[in-house]
């Protein structure tokens, strides 16, 4: 990773905490983001597990720009240090031109894993049995920021990288928006979540299109933070 990679990144991280209404709340989505404990944080900073904890839980005064360089800078050092697995997928997304609020995560695993097994990892439900039978990473996508900001173009792009992969959509009512976008673009993933439904709420006409395109189609319905934390830790 290129030091403007670095620079851009701690760019990004340091506008979401400035800007957000909670701050200490934002410093902990990106700790955990980057799979970082408070207490391994804190030795990094120099200081007790409370101070990120009372940071992290607004009970000390909201931090200084100077505080959030240094935490910043700690994450990413941490990452460095691990092999920058996350400092990888974080620049992919930007490097691909989509905000973070559009794209939650994006990652390539070491070996493929089977769908099924998959599946069962994030608690999901498989509709439509697909032609490929394993995945070999996941992008996971905010369905209601991407079909109200991106182009087509940018469709393109975002789908264009998920051949062999599973796309997860969250914030899916039925997943009619979702799957119709889909199915302007070629090559399709191998394995399509909706996040947020279960398969009662499925749009009546998604298995169809599911089967038309080859791919697997798997509903989850589990809190969308949890799921978040086990794909982190796949495979």
């Amino acid at each position: 990773m290129t030091e403007r990679t670095r620079r851009d990144l701690a760019g990004k991280i340091a506008g979401d905490v400035v800007l957000s209404d909670d701050p200490g709340a934002t410093i902990r989505k990106w700790r955990t983001d980057f799979d970082v404990a408070q207490t391994r944080l804190a030795d990094e900073l120099d200081v007790s597990a409370s101070v990120v904890s009372d940071y992290e839980s607004g009970r000390r005064e909201s931090p200084g720009i100077a505080i959030v360089r240094r935490v910043i800078e700690a994450l990413l050092d941490i990452d460095e240090a691990r092999g920058g697995e996350h400092l990888r997928q974080y620049a992919r997304v930007l490097s691909a031109g989509f905000e973070g609020d559009i794209v939650r995560d994006l990652r390539e695993y070491p070996t493929a894993i089977d769908t099924g097994e998959f599946y069962d990892a994030i608690g999901a439900t498989e509709v439509v049995g697909g032609t490929q039978q394993s995945v070999a990473g996941h992008t996971v996508i905010n369905s209601i920021e991407a079909i109200t900001r991106l182009s087509s173009e940018e469709f393109y792009r975002l789908y264009g990288q998920s051949t062999n992969r599973a796309l997860v959509f969250t914030g899916v009512t039925h997943g009619e928006g979702a799957l119709v976008a889909l199915r302007v673009v070629t090559p399709t993933p191998s394995a399509v979540v909706l996040h947020g439904l279960d398969r009662d709420d499925l749009w009546e006409h998604a298995p169809t299109l599911a089967r038309a395109d080859g791919f697997s189609l798997a509903v989850a319905a589990g809190e969308l933070e949890a799921m978040l934390e086990t794909m982190g830790e796949l495979p």
